[in-house]
């Protein structure tokens, strides 16, 4: 436990990222909950409605409190993104995925959107997510093996590659998580509200506003000359008009399949029936 104590930022971030740093600030203007992704995670939640929400941030995906009968309990170690949690939504607990202040089977169904990725130790974390859900463990996340396949690997390469090795691979959460496991494509609408790299698939001058590529961390492991150097080859080809006539069909695409997946765990038959014995 000390050691995940020792790795806590300045504004408590667990993870790999800082989220107490400016780049930070408008988060929540860039990343809000798109529809078309919500919809997928409540329809996962099937029955249950008692829920965690593990590295919650500042609440999107998570169903509002009482609303259609949610009980929601949210873990988020970042006082920053605490901070940006909207008054309806549920108060934030101080803690991390490693070690969850909770019982066994506590909650019906948990989830955790873009986190898996940040944790210091996965294999606690997934376990710890197990242990206290009866039902349903929900991930939204990126398959590692398909993240480069877009086309802003062409322009950083470093942005995108440092972000393949920080997801783990379908395979592991599985094999963590066990139980009868579901893995959902999940396509992404050209207007996509949800400000990662892949929502921009059709909208490439995103990358050049500061704000809206400062509110994805995966920008922050490559350093400034390099940043920059990435975007003025961006910048250049869309002033020529050679990003448009290798991509320009994307700006009308309504939808992108990228690597975006969710992940569903839920106890195996044999599992659950002895559990309740």
């Amino acid at each position: 436990m000390s050691n995940l104590l020792n790795s806590r930022k300045d504004d408590g971030s667990a993870g790999d990222v800082n989220y107490g740093e400016k780049v930070f600030l408008n988060y929540n203007v860039y990343r809000q909950p798109e529809a078309e992704i919500s919809n997928l995670i409540y329809k996962a939640f099937g029955e249950s409605k008692t829920i965690l929400n593990v590295g919650a941030g500042a609440g999107s995906y998570e169903p509002k409190q009482g609303e259609n009968g949610f009980t929601i309990t949210a873990v988020e170690p970042s006082a920053s993104m605490r901070a940006l949690r909207p008054k309806e939504f549920a108060v934030a607990i101080d803690a991390y995925v490693e070690n969850l202040p909770f019982k066994d089977n506590e909650f019906e169904a948990s989830m955790s959107t873009f986190s898996v990725h940040q944790w210091s130790n996965l294999e606690a974390g997934l376990k710890e997510m197990r242990r206290v859900t009866k039902n349903q463990v929900i991930l939204l996340t990126c398959d590692p093996k398909l993240v480069q396949d877009f086309w802003l690997n062409e322009y950083a390469p470093g942005v995108l590659g440092a972000e393949a090795k920080r997801y783990p691979t379908t395979e592991k959460i599985s094999e963590l998580l066990g139980g009868e496991i579901e893995i959902v494509s999940i396509p992404l609408p050209l207007l996509c509200k949800d400000g990662f790299n892949e929502a921009y698939y059709g909208r490439p001058e995103m990358f050049l506003n500061s704000e809206a590529r400062g509110s994805c961390s995966a920008w922050t492991f490559v350093d400034e000359p390099t940043r920059q150097s990435y975007l003025n080859h961006l910048k250049n080809d869309l002033e020529s008009g050679e990003w448009d006539k290798k991509y320009s069909n994307l700006r009308t695409q309504s939808h992108y399949n990228g690597s975006l997946i969710l992940i569903i765990s839920k106890p195996s038959s044999s599992s659950s029936s002895s559990s309740n014995n």
